[in-house]
């Protein structure tokens, strides 16, 4: 060893040969560090696979075309254009609503090849009943469509009764390539010739037709039933017979049509913003966002954060099996003292056998994670539901990724290299215990690194609501505590006094030995930490979303709800419900319909009005009418709090346009409400309404009726037609009608002129409706062929409770593995103590006794700690996020919006988790060290000289 590098190359040898010796070891802390490296090695190629490059995007989008055209849907309006997907605004932003089609065609220049691409939808017939299907027609066998539709099996239609369909279609639907498929209310059928998939989209439900064989067809056989017909949009493919492509002149000459243009050469060579018009005239559009910058700023700050925590936890699991290694190696290494090796090269020998490690556990984990990458990808691919666009490699990144396992190695080695090089070589060659002075240091700067790091949690929580500030802060604190570990594993030995012979001589060797000990117990404490803190903060949110969660519905009621067509089916619906539900009562809704009976809720045909209540002028909010912004800041916040301002928003389960129900008594019922007098003035012909701001001073509420919804503004309401009615303002409790604003009876509705037609029912039901039941329910329905939307009431649903038990679950083998190590290492050092229980007659279960305890102290200290230590980040980030909630609520209310009520952000102890961690994992480290250990020491062999 003459040189460093001789010395090095010594010690890697040693290092080799010793993880080759102790493999058990080894593959423990290779896996401890590999197992990382998989993962974010797998996710750095998953994320980048699943990236597409810009002409990829584009070839999904557009296939071999170079531009695809879209109306902007106002007529030929002209428009202005920028770069971003879909950014356009009117050059006229006060030009009228024009519901008419954008003729494209009209666009297109001359020389362009084109490919029409329609898309709309239908029933269609499986052998399940009904299923919603999306309608592409576009011819995909031709090259300029090749790249947006892959073809799996058989060929794309040819002829006019051809259809190609996704393989999620065929999945749902239970048919397969050569089957005919049949439509509801539609007589044609059509062959199925192949099936292929989206890339972008594998879960889509769709049919390929060519154009003009399905959809028009379709439409007019619905229009001869009197039923409306499906929208349908249009677009257009565009091939330039020039290298140029579709230019930006092009696109802008298309725009004055009304015509918006994603253009293959624009995107990949876009002009400068000063060509874009819409960036000229407007030039907040285009522009990134100015809270980008710092929320980068964050996420970069939280990741080395998070990855720092993780390299920590990785260290302190790891260190102390270097340190089993280096304890179990004092011979071999004190003879490297003996014959001329110093402290520098004991450092060496161990340090290199982390780096070994390392190194191993670097090129394992990347190749595993790349292998598990390309193994998964179909799965990966079904998950994210599109294609990658290949297996991407970023080898410096990967490069990087690796360097971190390399690192953590040596980094883990570090604390045992400097123990293993200050033993006396004699201590090392006879096996005797060296007596090591405590740190005085390390508690300083542990207390140190808690009070700053709490109080910059604490300022960010309660001062600045920064909750990168509370994030590291608590890392700080958290730092801190694990650098306090020795010093406080020397205060729980005081507690040895009042505990048994087994568990008091295993705390105080816990104690007697910080050196293992702390470094288990700090891992114990981090990963405790860590799960601590993520199940109190979702156990908050948890409580949080409980508290804001509004039903729909009374607890187990059912509502159905159908359209048009389904309408006429409503008797059967009804006895279905009844046969398949445990149905206590049942309400029948209808609706009110303005134009066409064959008009769905919320149609925009032509034809089809729409009914609108309409507020009385003294009920309304002053801070919605103040456009003008004339109000002051002292009347903006006591308006805030008026009951004509406080959004009182409740989802309805049945929703209608004007939140008006038609039908009897038995609707109040389904709603929870139970009040004779309401139940009398609905059939005495009033309206029994829920949202007192719609009943003006005369008790009366005002139905403005409009003719055609195509031809509407914001001052249409009051020039329509109106009818007005009696009201009645009903005591409803909490309910308040569940988002309905009011009931009005079949004969009011038909005294009045209205035209009603059935809607669905409201059901009260004896129990909650069964997984079974409600799957009946739907096969009852497609059989009957009833496009049916049902909502069952079940009430806040929480998804917590898999993330609590896998973190529970994660902190258990965390602490068990770390329990373990210190255990083994314990034994290590204690091998001749126990063999001395043995000689003097101990029976075998002391040993197993005094084993468990071991493991169960070291764990119970940790988990206790971490326990502690990770209520910080969870209080400190729902304080922030209070914080931040109070200030948004004060700013919309000082800008005149309207909102519900003040922020509520509850802090909820997870006490059944933190049971589970501070009892259960602690007692079952100890039980399954106990069950592991061996009951008899083998025999020692005398060591030579």
């Amino acid at each position: 060893m003459s040189t460093p590098f001789h010395a090095w190359r010594a010690a890697i040898r040693i290092a080799r040969r010793d993880a080759w010796r102790f493999k058990g070891r080894s593959v423990l802390v290779l896996s401890m560090i590999a197992l990382p490296i998989v993962g974010v090695s797998a996710v750095d190629i998953t994320v980048r696979s699943s990236a597409l490059t810009m002409e990829q995007q584009l070839t999904r989008d557009m296939g071999a075309a170079d531009a695809r055209l879209d109306g902007a849907g106002n007529g030929s309006t002209p428009i202005y254009q920028g770069l971003d997907n879909h950014e356009y605004t009117q050059v006229d932003e006060k030009a009228p609503y024009s519901s008419e089609p954008t003729d494209i065609t009209k666009a297109i220049p001359a020389g362009v090849r084109t490919l029409q691409d329609t898309s709309g939808s239908a029933k269609s017939r499986t052998t399940h009943g009904l299923l919603d299907v999306d309608i592409r027609e576009l011819k995909a066998a031709d090259p300029m469509a090749a790249g947006i539709l892959t073809l799996k099996q058989g060929h794309f239609p040819a002829k006019a009764d051809e259809v190609a369909a996704t393989t999620e279609f065929l999945k749902q639907s239970g048919l397969k390539v050569g089957d005919e498929v049949s439509f509801r209310d539609f007589d044609l059928r059509y062959t199925v010739t192949g099936s292929y998939e989206l890339p972008d989209a594998l879960k889509d439900v769709q049919l390929n037709a060519l154009p003009g064989t399905f959809l028009a067809p379709y439409a007019k056989a619905l229009t001869a039933k009197g039923l409306s017909s499906p929208d349908a949009t249009v677009s257009y493919l565009a091939d330039v017979k020039s290298s140029d492509g579709f230019t930006w002149n092009m696109v802008k000459q298309a725009n004055t049509k009304g015509v918006y243009v994603t253009s293959r050469a624009v995107k990949l060579d876009p002009p400068a913003r000063s060509e874009v018009p819409l960036y000229v005239k407007h030039p907040e559009y285009g522009t990134t966002s100015g809270s980008s910058i710092p929320a980068n700023t964050a996420l970069l700050a939280t990741t080395a954060t998070v990855v720092g925590l993780a390299m920590l936890e990785i260290c302190l699991l790891a260190g102390p099996a270097f340190a089993v290694g280096a304890r179990r190696s004092r011979r071999q290494l004190g003879l490297v003292g003996a014959n001329g090796g110093d402290r520098r090269h004991i450092r060496a020998i161990v340090l290199a056998g982390g780096g070994v490690i390392g190194a191993v556990a670097a090129v394992t984990g990347t190749a595993l994670g790349l292998g598990l990458t390309v193994l998964l990808r179909p799965v990966l691919e079904d998950y994210a539901g599109q294609r990658f666009g290949g297996i991407e490699i970023r080898p410096l990144e990967l490069l990087g990724i690796a360097l971190l396992a390399l690192v953590t190695g040596l980094l883990a080695a570090i604390v045992p290299a400097v123990v293993a090089s200050r033993q006396s070589v004699l201590s090392s060659l006879t096996g005797r215990r060296g007596i090591r002075r405590a740190n005085r240091v390390l508690p300083v700067f542990g207390a140190a690194a808690v009070c700053l790091g709490t109080s910059l949690a604490f300022i960010g929580a309660t001062d600045t609501d920064n909750i990168l500030a509370v994030g590291g802060g608590s890392a700080i604190a958290e730092l801190g505590v694990v650098a306090l570990t020795p010093t406080l594993v020397g205060l729980f030995g005081r507690l040895g006094r009042w505990l048994p012979l087994s568990p008091r001589l295993a705390l105080r060797d816990a104690v007697r030995n910080r050196g293992r000990t702390a470094p288990a117990v700090a891992a114990v404490l981090a990963a405790v930490a860590g799960t601590v803190a993520i199940a109190t903060y979702a156990a908050s949110s948890d409580q949080e979303y409980r508290d804001a969660y509004v039903a729909y519905l009374p607890n187990g009621a059912v509502s159905l709800t159908v359209d048009t067509a389904g309408s006429r089916e409503m008797p059967a619906v009804k006895a279905a419900v009844e046969k398949d539900l445990p149905v206590a009562g049942a309400a029948d809704v209808s609706r009110i319909v303005v134009g066409e009976k064959t008009c769905d809720v919320w149609s925009s045909d032509s034809g089809c009005g729409y009914s609108e209540l309409i507020t009385p002028q003294a009920n309304r909010c002053p801070l919605t009418e103040d456009t003008d912004n004339t109000m002051s800041l002292a009347q903006k916040r006591t308006w805030a709090k008026n009951w004509r301002c406080v959004t009182t928003y409740r989802p309805a389960a049945v929703q209608t346009a004007d939140g008006i129900l038609v039908g009897g008594a038995s609707i109040l019922k389904a709603l929870g409400v139970h009040d004779a007098a309401a139940e009398k003035a609905l059939a005495d012909g009033r309206a029994v309404v829920f949202d007192k701001r719609q009943v003006d001073k005369d008790g009366r509420i005002t139905l403005a009726l409009i003719k055609d919804y195509s031809y509407s503004d914001e001052t249409t309401a009051e020039k329509s037609p109106h009818k007005t009615f009696a009201a009645y303002r009903p005591r409803t409790g909490t309910s308040n009608g569940y988002g309905v604003t009011a009931v009005l009876s079949e004969a009011a509705a038909k005294a009045a002129g209205l035209r009603t037609v059935p809607y669905g029912m409201i059901v009260s039901t004896q129990r909650m409706p069964s997984s079974t039941e409600r799957q009946t329910l739907d096969g009852a329905l497609d059989k009957l062929g009833v496009q049916a939307t049902v909502r069952v009431e079940e009430g806040y649903v929480s998804k917590n409770s898999v993330i609590m038990l896998a973190l529970s679950i994660f902190a258990g083998l965390v602490t068990v593995g770390a329990a373990g190590i210190a255990t083994g290492l314990a034994q290590a050092d204690a091998e001749p103590d126990l063999r001395t229980l043995t000689a003097v007659g101990a029976p075998p279960r002391v040993r197993r006794t005094l084993s468990g305890f071991q493991c169960g102290v070291v764990a119970a200290m940790g988990v206790l700690l971490g326990s502690a230590a990770g209520t910080l980040p969870a209080v400190g980030l729902r304080k922030a996020e209070e914080r931040q909630a109070l200030k948004l609520y004060q700013q919309s209310v000082d800008h005149g919006w309207t909102l519900s009520s003040v922020p509520h952000t509850p802090i909820v102890v997870p006490w059944a988790t933190l049971a589970a961690l501070i009892v259960a994992v602690p007692l079952g480290a100890a039980l399954l060290a106990a069950l592991v250990t061996r009951s008899r020491s083998e025999l020692a062999r005398r060591a030579e000289g």
